[in-house]
């Protein structure tokens, strides 16, 4: 599929250079099965362009007042698993989402009209970073906390035993946004035994640096279930020549070898 090329090429670019709209357009031309990415993607950023035109000022409140007052977008609490809430063309349609998705058309939209915005992905509720300790939650309606509200928040969601630190609102790049959606989609698909969704899914994590390599074994035992064993045996080969780049141990190459013996019996099922 050439949204599978596309993406892979986008986040294999250096950080600054990586479009979060379109990478997040680009997963939601996955979920969609259709050619028509392109009309997708361009159909995506140019509703965010007209919900930036829309907004009467160009400062943080005037942005957070248009999207979440006069718009109308809100937390989707009701149905808070429907992978279309991780899919940003759906979330724009239907102004309805999840933290992350709805934090991107605040960072999006302020990004237009030159407001500088940063993705926070605090563990359990993505945030937005608005600078001078102002930390905007897109699902509370566009609520501005600062950081002793980001800290309750936390707990709330974690547990008054979890630890905090400040720390947990640095700032993250695209590519761990895009990460973070994908894994959204991966817990979802794989709660409802979705294997063709859960497929695309693994593969476009694995094609973002840093995510574990191991996720490559994940998705072999997907494409295996579909019938797809060469697909299933080639992933195998790949995680085992990075098992044997990783490391000349007894170990390495043991792992290696039996995910060589792995892809091995999955060819044979061809015959």
């Amino acid at each position: 599929m050439p949204a599978t090329d596309d993406f892979l090429a986008l986040v294999a670019q250096p950080e600054h250079r990586i479009t979060l709209d379109v990478g997040c357009l680009l997963i939601a031309a996955h979920a969609h099965r259709t050619d028509a990415q392109e009309a997708i993607v361009a159909g995506g950023r140019e509703r965010l362009d007209d919900l930036a035109a829309g907004c009467p000022g160009g400062d943080l409140g005037a942005v957070l007042g248009h999207l979440f007052g006069t718009v109308g977008f809100e937390g989707n609490r009701a149905n808070y698993d429907d992978p279309r809430n991780s899919l940003l063309d759906e979330v724009i349609d239907r102004r309805t989402g999840i933290p992350i998705t709805l934090s991107v058309i605040v960072i999006e939209v302020g990004r237009r009209l030159g407001l500088d915005l940063a993705p926070v992905g605090m563990p359990g509720h993505f945030l937005v970073g608005a600078g001078y300790g102002r930390y905007v939650d897109a699902f509370e309606r566009g609520h501005v906390l600062d950081v002793d509200g980001c800290r309750r928040r936390f707990t709330e969601l974690a547990g008054p035993a979890a630890p905090w630190s400040p720390e947990l609102l640095a700032p993250v790049g695209p590519r761990a946004v895009l990460s973070r959606v994908l894994a959204n989609l991966r817990r979802v698909f794989a709660d409802t035994g979705d294997l063709h969704n859960l497929e695309w899914v693994l593969a476009l994590r694995a094609g973002i640096p840093g995510v574990p390599v191991s996720e490559r074994a994940e998705r072999a035992s997907v494409l295996a279930a579909l019938g797809r064993y060469d697909a299933a045996a080639s992933e195998l080969d790949r995680l085992a020549a990075a098992s044997r780049a990783g490391g000349s141990s007894q170990e390495h190459e043991a792992v290696a070898d039996d995910l060589e013996a792995r892809a091995a019996r999955l060819r044979a099922r061809l015959n």
